[in-house]
């Protein structure tokens, strides 16, 4: 068994061994190797000001992602290539034409998010052949600017994409061959345990090591990708020991296609999703266009969006109404459920002691169901939801109502389907009159809370009238808005 983490910090090998489980690597950049272009803004994963690049082998190539350095910990970089602003210019001073472009274009006025942008907009820059106008500005969700605005950014980001310069510039193309070679020299199949007193960092190099180390450790905290965890540290000051982190498990991050479905495993990112998600399940796919930022998207899991159980968690009604079914595993072998028989209450899953979830599976609809999924927030991007709701309709030759599955997130203790909702709908015609009958059936189903996020009784009128949206754009006819949503609106 090992006692400490190797990694790749610009172009040095670094093996590491003191460090605590919840220590971050923003706070290993600035305090411990001094690089200070990474800066500390929110430490919430929220401003983009903290951005670095993290290159990891994945399927047999290194994919580089821009990822929130202030809540990503040290125990979780294990065999990965990290890039920091300090290694983009040249030796002799030369900026490199990403770091150029924002001179150029004044994309920078007292420069303290500056370096996240140039790391944001390098990340796109890596993937992205010819991004358009909309790539760049997904690519920047995540990153916030309170002086310059963002056309000045936007328009450095559009003539590095018209003018791609050549790859001789970059370091990470120039050296890729032997990153790539490094890092396969320091990937191992050996668990690692990282000891500081009494906290211990744990990294298994299996899944069935997992298995074990969970079945012996089963209040150990289980990190994927650290974007609400990361928060329980830097906003709630918790203490975590002992932490396993599983991003390095290359069987939690399967994406299979058969003939009834996908399935997904827990530590699929949602970036790594995306592509597949977006071909079988749009609508899912554009509610994933708005979790968090890209910084986000690229560690966070679907798996850990359902394990975490919070009741504004965006994924679990969207799949919830999709049907999907959950597997958990443990050294007792493997148990699956109905992803909406996992959230019992508030805080409490169905999880037994050593279990942990491993995979998802989501059916595809039939070609006559009707999906849709609405995200209401504050503002658009990067905030978490007051509420969110999924519709999936199935009509009979006649258009009655032969099948509805209808799920909320915000409007209860859990993710929960809408079952007196969906009763009073089963059998019916799929029609206005029917739709504004239904409406009130809500009101048995839901109590919402109000919260800062929005009140009570805007949450409840919201779902009714996004139950009235929902017909509205399924039922083929240009119809007014019924008197309940304007009136009440």
């Amino acid at each position: 068994m090992k006692d400490a983490i190797s990694f790749i910090l610009n172009s040095e090998t670094v093996s590491l061994k003191d460090f605590g489980p919840t220590d971050t690597l923003l706070d290993y950049l600035r305090i411990g190797k001094r690089l200070t272009g990474t800066k500390e803004g929110c430490a919430e994963g929220d401003c983009g000001a903290c951005t670095v690049l993290v290159g990891r082998l994945l399927d047999g190539s290194l994919r580089y992602e821009s990822v929130n350095a202030c809540i990503r910990f040290l125990g979780s970089l294990h065999g990965t290539h990290i890039v920091t602003v300090e290694h983009l210019a040249a030796r002799d001073g030369t900026l490199h034409p990403v770091q150029q472009a924002m001179v150029d274009f004044h994309g920078s006025q007292c420069g303290f998010c500056t370096p996240g942008f140039i790391m944001s907009l390098y990340g796109l820059w890596l993937s992205s052949e010819k991004p358009g106008r909309s790539d760049i500005e997904k690519a920047l969700q995540g990153n916030l600017c309170r002086c310059t605005g963002y056309e000045p950014i936007v328009k450095a980001a559009e003539k590095i994409a018209a003018a791609r310069p050549s790859a001789l510039f970059d370091p990470l193309q120039r050296d890729r061959t032997d990153i790539m070679a490094r890092l396969w020299a320091i990937r191992e199949n050996e668990t690692i345990t990282v000891v500081r007193g009494e906290d211990r960092t744990i990294i298994p190099a299996t899944l069935s090591d997992l298995t074990e180390i969970y079945a012996a450790e089963p209040k150990a905290t289980i990190v994927a990708g650290s974007t609400d965890v990361g928060l329980w540290v830097t906003k709630q000051m918790r203490a975590l020991n002992p932490v396993i982190f599983i991003n390095n498990l290359g069987d939690l991050q399967t994406i299979t296609v058969g003939e009834d479905g996908i399935t997904l495993g827990a530590g699929v990112t949602y970036s790594q999703a995306f592509k597949t998600i977006a071909e079988y399940f749009p609508p899912l796919a554009r509610l994933f266009d708005r979790l968090g930022g890209e910084q986000v998207r690229n560690m966070g899991t679907i798996g850990g969006n359902i394990a975490n159980g919070s009741p504004i968690g965006d994924t679990p009604p969207a799949l919830i109404a999709l049907g999907a079914t959950l597997t958990l595993r443990s050294s007792s072998g493997n148990r699956s459920l109905p992803l909406e028989n996992y959230f019992i209450d508030y805080g409490k899953q169905d999880r037994l002691s050593g279990e942990f979830v491993e995979k998802l599976f989501i059916p595809f609809q039939t070609p006559e169901s009707r999906y849709a999924v609405y995200k209401i927030s504050k503002r658009r991007d990067e905030d978490i939801s007051a509420l969110c709701a999924a519709f999936n309709l199935t009509l009979d030759a006649e258009g009655a109502v032969d099948d509805i599955r209808i799920a909320f997130g915000g409007m209860a203790g859990t993710p929960k389907r809408a079952a007196h909702l969906e009763a009073a709908l089963l059998g019916t015609s799929w029609s206005q009159e029917t739709i504004n009958a239904a409406r009130d059936a809500l009101d048995e189903d839901f109590a919402p809370l109000t919260d800062w996020r929005a009140t009570a009784e805007y949450r409840q009128l919201t779902a009714k009238n996004l139950l009235t949206r929902f017909f509205l754009e399924t039922s083929g006819e240009k119809q007014e808005l019924n008197r309940f949503s304007l009136e009440e609106a």
